[in-house]
């Protein structure tokens, strides 16, 4: 069974998402978190690093372990929780996917080559998901153009690396014009929250 890593910054993450005030952001940022978790719970073992409090409280409630996050980014952060990680392969997903369902997971688990990567891109070309067949293979590669160089890495080790279509891992929200695009197809949290805020369109 794959391990699971969601690092997730918190409320103070998410600055391009504006103009839903600052209760409106935290409920959305929050329900994004509680629907990616509803699906890597049911995956396998969750760790979320964090050092937010309420993001803590939601990662206890879904029964995933929690990671102080150390600082200094998303590739520390996913560092931190790998390195607790016994060696079996291990998917790192986003907290900004609300539309990812379990199904999804497993289908970047199941074309992830043996002893390679797989990973799922956003539209910018950044990495939203990764697999990894164990975690010392990790390099803290994230950023602009992060997909590219995930792969390339990899084929330097001699890896074999593939870039997954995953349409629900692939639609992250960085914007409200994001958020915007993917309500109808995002998780049950997120749903409700955009009804509370009347913010759906």
């Amino acid at each position: 069974m794959a391990r699971i890593v969601v690092p997730f910054r918190g409320l103070a993450g998410k600055q391009r998402l504006t103009g839903l005030g600052p209760e409106g952001h935290r409920v959305v940022v929050l329900a994004m978190l509680a629907d990616v978790l509803a699906a890597t719970t049911t995956v396998g073992l969750t760790v979320v690093v964090t050092n937010d409090l309420e993001g803590r409280r939601l990662a206890k409630e879904a029964g995933a372990l929690l990671v102080d996050d150390p600082g200094g980014g998303q590739s520390p952060a996913v560092a931190a929780a790998l390195g607790l990680l016994e060696i079996d392969a291990v998917l790192i997903v986003n907290a900004d996917v609300p539309c990812v369902l379990p199904y999804d997971l497993h289908a970047l688990l199941g074309a992830t080559p043996l002893g390679g990567i797989g990973l799922v891109a956003s539209a910018d070309g950044r990495t939203n998901a990764l697999s990894l067949p164990v975690p010392n293979l990790f390099e803290p590669l994230y950023g602009p153009r992060s997909a590219e160089r995930f792969q390339r890495a990899a084929r330097e080790l001699g890896l074999d690396a593939v870039a997954v279509a995953i349409p629900n891992l692939a639609d992250d929200v960085d914007t409200r014009k994001d958020l915007d695009r993917v309500h109808l197809r995002a998780g049950p949290h997120t749903q409700s929250a955009l009804q509370e805020l009347r913010i759906a369109s």
